[in-house]
């Protein structure tokens, strides 16, 4: 026979497992009746999420998680995370949703579900308008530097073709340094590291993105079973782009204009 401990135990669970659809299904009244979107977000990785001159928090991702409210008719409440704690925040109820460069991967789909794309993230090949080069094979007779051990390392190792010249730099700022400088012709690297790049190159160094390596967007992270938020958060998202704000955005910090496929990408390594 079941004690009485083991018992209250079984009602419980049942009563968690029983009460747990009805708090998902109803994430999106919870949030308007509030009157309030509560976002994890970053605080120190920029141009995503960072302090400004006063201290507050600014960057692409703060920018989007306040449309996204006003878009939902209820106020912004940042909730700033780390990397580490963003998904359990939004777990345990502490934030309603994610907005912190957040990729999609098959384990992450296990225990919480995505928006479409909303940040483009993605790895590339860059340089000037003069170096003509659309694929790894155009690279023969030019220079590129990497970051050693970096994923444009690994990637574009067995793409460089014969002729061609890889060299390898200790970290980031010494390879956007050795581009810069003119060192090397072209520079493999993560699109706002470019991006950052455009201010402080001289006229005929502007970067430019010659070819994709890997397409690593940003998704908003939804609580599992909410297809009413999500519905609503893409319909946001979707307006952003379609209304030249997502645009705006990515130019004013990312120092880009918004891939025309955004709202359909997905990660994808390319191949060549």
């Amino acid at each position: 026979m079941m004690n009485r401990r083991a018992f209250l135990a079984l009602v419980a669970a049942s009563g968690m497992a029983a009460a747990a659809p009805s708090f998902a299904a109803d994430a999106l009244d919870r949030i308007k009746k509030a009157g309030v979107l509560r976002v994890a977000v970053p605080q120190d990785y920029p141009p995503f999420g960072f302090a400004g001159p006063d201290l507050k928090l600014q960057g692409y991702d703060i920018s989007m998680a306040q449309w996204i409210a006003k878009e939902l008719g209820v106020k912004c409440e940042l909730v700033p995370a780390t990397s580490a704690n963003r998904i359990p925040y939004m777990q345990s109820g502490k934030a309603d949703i994610v907005i912190s460069t957040l990729g999609k991967n098959a384990a992450r789909e296990k225990v919480i579900d995505f928006s479409i794309a909303y940040g483009p993230t993605f790895i590339g090949v860059y340089g000037p308008a003069s170096v003509k080069v659309s694929k790894p094979s155009d690279m023969k007779g030019h220079s590129l530097g990497v970051t050693r051990g970096a994923f444009e390392d690994q990637m574009l190792t067995p793409l460089m073709p014969s002729g061609g010249t890889l060299r390898r730099y200790e970290d980031n700022s010494v390879t956007a340094q050795a581009y810069l400088s003119g060192q090397v012709e072209l520079i493999g690297a993560l699109n706002v590291i470019a991006g950052a790049l455009v201010p402080r190159a001289a006229a005929s160094r502007k970067p430019e993105l010659k070819f994709l390596l890997r397409k690593s967007p940003c998704f908003v992270g939804l609580p599992k079973g909410n297809p009413a938020l999500k519905a609503a958060v893409d319909k946001a998202i979707t307006k952003a782009f379609t209304s030249g704000e997502m645009d705006k955005l990515c130019k004013k910090f990312m120092n880009q204009s918004v891939p025309k496929d955004m709202l359909k990408q997905e990660p994808e390594v390319l191949k060549y």
